[in-house]
């Protein structure tokens, strides 16, 4: 019993390869031998393949990679095709989107008409692997659960990159392709609001992000703590509860004060990782299109506190001449 008693998994029990159960209702079949990592049994099943792609999955992959080089080649070209530059400098590096002046035409590819194509394609590509998730757990009989947590994140993506920008009128508002030029337009996008950390979404997106990680967490650690009990076996244990998640629910009763079933924390944990991106989506939807300043606002309804007076009245830039785009 004490092999077990570590955070990776020093015994790697393993059979013969396993290519799945049979799928009867595609063309398409599964690909490429099995074989086996030692790493990867170190977190998990050591098990790689064999891998079903199908249409949606080529289709997504080319999509992708059609995304990926028009970008790459960009960045590229930004520093006179020389290759010590680009690999130096690529955390900088950033394909923009167009300028403010082109509004919601589309410019020549110079002036951001490469930004609208590789959003293009990395938008199909997403969206295609998103059908492809979905067609694989309906395929398999499983419930659709990760393919809506999926599209929350490909909310907060949409209104990012495309969304927004439609609703201000301008592609200047998406965000650019970069390391650190996105971050940078993070950081410019908050100041030029008034600190986005006065939006009441963004504040409830942390919560959930942080809240998620920890519930994650706590979970990931009770059943390793009952591993020796066999608490893997939760599916089992949760209309059968056994030893394992007795103790593992005598624990957090005794320490929390109450405690999650085996089948309950994960439906926690899934509503909290989901509503970070679609709370986060919905702050940035209001910036800008409802709310012009957030701390203003935040002063407004009592969330912010008001600063002193050291330079005279502050005055909403956006009531000024000119202060609106």
């Amino acid at each position: 019993m004490a092999e077990y008693q570590n955070i990776f998994t020093r015994v790697q029990v393993r059979g013969p390869a396993y290519a799945g159960v049979p799928m009867t209702r595609s063309s398409w079949m599964r690909s490429n031998e099995p074989f086996f990592l030692h790493l990867f049994g170190r977190l998990g099943d050591a098990q790689v393949g064999p891998l079903y792609l199908g249409a949606t999955g080529l289709a997504s992959l080319i999509c992708g990679f059609t995304a990926f080089e028009i970008i790459g080649l960009n960045m590229w070209a930004s520093v006179n095709w020389d290759p010590v530059q680009f690999v130096r400098l690529l955390p900088w590096l950033a394909l923009e989107p167009p300028a403010a002046s082109w509004g919601l035409r589309i410019p020549p590819l110079a002036q951001g008409g490469w930004w609208l194509m590789a959003g293009f394609f990395l938008t199909a590509s997403v969206l295609l692997w998103w059908v492809r998730v979905y067609r694989r757990a309906r395929q398999l009989g499983l419930g659709t659960h990760t393919a809506w947590a999926f599209a929350a994140a490909i909310w907060l993506y949409l209104v990012l990159g495309f969304i927004r920008p439609l609703l201000m009128g301008s592609w200047s508002e998406a965000v650019p392709f970069g390391i650190f030029p996105h971050l940078d337009w993070t950081a410019a996008f908050s100041l030029r609001y008034g600190n986005l950390f006065y939006n009441p979404f963004h504040m409830l997106s942390i919560a959930f992000l942080y809240g998620s990680t920890l519930l994650f967490a706590m979970h990931g650690a009770t059943v390793l703590a009952t591993g020796r009990f066999g608490a893997e076996r939760e599916v089992e244990q949760i209309i059968d509860r056994g030893t394992a998640f007795e103790r593992g629910a005598l624990f957090w009763r005794w320490t929390m004060g109450f405690n999650a079933t085996a089948e309950s924390i994960h439906r926690w944990a899934w509503w909290f990782a989901v509503l970070c991106p679609l709370c986060g989506g919905i702050g940035i939807l209001l910036t800008g299109t409802v709310v012009d300043n957030w701390y203003l606002w935040g002063v407004k309804h009592s969330i912010a506190p008001p600063y002193p007076a050291m330079w005279g009245h502050v005055v909403d830039p956006a009531t000024l001449a000119g202060g609106k785009p």
